[in-house]
C-alpha cells in the first residue's frame, strides 16, 4: 500500500510534468465518459454542452489521449488503493489482540485521510487546480503515506521487533524526537511552498526570476539581492531563501544528533535517517537550480520538475521514518513512548 501511495503522487507530479491537470474537466469521469480515450472532438461537444467548464486556456484547447491517460491513470490508482485499504481495516480489526489497538486506530486513520484526498481532488479539479488546492493534496497524500509506515513500525514494534525497536536513553529520545520533529515540520513546508511556485499563476511563478546561468540562477534576474517588485520574484525568492535554511537545519541537525546518538550510545538508525533526509535536500538544491539554469524562457525541462518532488519528498520520509522510530523506541528509565 505505501509503493502505491508514493506511485500516486509520482503520477500527480507526472500529470503537472504534462500540464495535464484540467484533461479530465468533469469529476469521477474525464468528459463524461469512463475511459480516457476521448477525442478532441468529443471534447468540443463536452466543452458546448457544458460551457462554464471551459479549460482555462480557451475554449479550443484539446488534451491528447495521452494527457487524458495520465490523469485518468491518477484516479484509477486512488480507486484501486480504497480496496486494500478497507481490507487493512478489517484484518487490523480482526487481529487487534495482536497488534494493538493503536494499530487498528492507525488503519482508520489511513482510510480517513484517503477519502478526504478523494474529496479534494475533486475540489482541486473543480478550480482547476488553484494554489492551495495543489499543496493541500500534496500535504494530505505526504500524510496518508506516513500513516500507512506508521502502522508498519507499530506491527513490527508490537511483534517484538528489537533491531528497530532498542531500548535508549529517554533523555536522548526526548531531546532529538523534538529535534528531528522540528526537521521534519521544516521541510513539509518547504514542500508546500514548492507546490506553491509550481502551481500559482498557472506555474508562471517558476520564472519570475528569470532562467539561464548565471541569471536565472543562483542570482534572480541578474542579481543576488532582487527587487521584490512581481509576486513572481517574491514567492521565488521566499522558496530559495527557505530551501538555504532547511539545508543549514538539516546539516546542524544531522552533526546534534550524531553527537548526542555517540554519547547516549544511541543506535546508527536515527543519524543514517538524517544523514539521508540531509542527502536528499542538498541534491535537490542542485537538481532545482538545474532545472532553471536548463530552462528557456518558455521551455521547462519538466522532467527535473518531477525529480524535484520525488527527491523532496524522499527527504522528507527519511526524516519521518526517523522521527517515528524515535516516538516508538523503549525508553531507558521511563514509561515506554507513546
Amino acid at each position: 500500500m505505501t509503493v502505491m501511495a508514493l506511485l500516486i503522487i509520482v503520477i500527480g507530479g507526472t500529470i503537472r510534468i504534462f500540464d495535464a491537470g484540467e484533461s479530465c474537466p468533469d469529476w469521477p469521469t474525464c468528459f463524461g465518459e469512463v475511459t480516457f480515450i476521448v477525442s478532441e472532438e468529443e471534447q468540443g461537444q463536452w466543452y458546448e454542452a457544458n460551457p462554464d467548464e471551459i479549460d482555462s486556456r480557451g475554449a479550443d484547447y484539446r488534451y491528447s489521449t495521452l494527457e487524458i491517460f495520465v490523469e485518468w491513470f491518477h484516479r484509477l490508482l486512488v480507486g484501486i488503493i480504497a480496496v486494500p485499504i478497507l481490507g487493512n481495516m478489517y484484518l487490523c480489526h480482526k487481529n487487534k489482540g495482536e497488534w494493538g489497538r493503536k494499530v487498528f486506530l492507525t488503519s482508520q486513520v489511513s482510510g480517513a485521510l484517503l477519502l478526504i484526498q478523494a474529496v479534494v481532488g475533486a475540489l482541486t479539479v473543480k478550480f482547476d487546480n488553484v494554489d492551495w488546492s495543489v499543496a493541500l493534496h500534496l500535504v494530505l497524500a505526504l500524510s496518508f503515506t506516513s500513516s500507512l509506515i506508521w502502522q508498519w513500525l507499530l506491527m513490527r514494534r508490537n511483534e517484538g521487533d528489537e533491531t528497530l525497536f532498542p531500548k535508549v536513553d529517554q533523555n536522548f529520545l526526548l531531546s532529538e524526537g523534538k529535534r528531528i520533529g522540528l526537521v521534519v515540520t521544516t521541510i513539509l513546508i518547504l514542500l508546500i511552498m514548492g507546490a506553491w511556485v509550481a502551481s500559482t499563476a498557472g506555474g508562471d511563478y517558476n520564472k519570475g526570476c528569470s532562467v539561464g546561468l548565471p541569471d536565472g540562477w543562483p542570482k534572480c534576474n541578474g542579481d543576488i539581492l532582487p527587487s521584490m517588485g512581481g509576486p513572481g520574484v517574491l514567492v521565488q525568492m521566499i522558496h530559495r531563501i527557505g530551501a538555504a535554511l532547511v539545508g543549514v537545519v538539516l546539516i546542524m541537525g544531522s552533526l546534534r544528533l550524531k553527537e548526542s546518538s555517540a554519547e547516549a550510545d544511541a543506535p546508527g538508525i536515527y543519524c543514517k535517517c538524517m544523514e539521508f533526509a540531509t542527502g536528499f535536500w542538498l541534491l535537490n538544491i542542485f537538481v532545482g537550480g538545474l532545472y532553471i539554469v536548463l530552462a528557456k524562457i518558455d521551455s521547462f525541462p519538466e522532467y527535473l520538475s518531477l525529480l524535484h518532488l520525488v527527491i523532496g519528498i524522499s527527504s522528507f520520509l527519511a526524516a519521518a521514518f526517523g522521527y517515528m522510530l524515535v516516538k516508538l523506541a523503549y525508553p531507558i528509565g521511563g514509561e515506554e513512548s507513546e
